[in-house]
């Protein structure tokens, strides 16, 4: 499960799937030197989005989608 104070970057190794969610949502999370020490939540709130709404969401497509 991913939570919004895990590492961008910690997502991405451990969530590799994850990629394609941010992808689809515009959030170029992978080439950004944030993601290195950014929360998910800091870099979500950077960018305007609702967080509950996004976690929910993420964390469905990690469920349907697993590495």
């Amino acid at each position: 499960m991913i939570t919004k104070d895990m590492g961008i970057r910690q997502i991405i190794e451990e969530f590799p799937q994850a990629i394609t969610f941010f992808s689809q949502h515009n959030l170029g999370c992978i080439g950004c030197m944030a993601a290195s020490f950014e929360t998910l939540e800091q870099g979500l709130n950077a960018h305007g989005f609702d967080i509950n709404k996004f976690m929910k969401e993420l964390n469905e497509f990690i469920g349907a989608n697993p590495a």
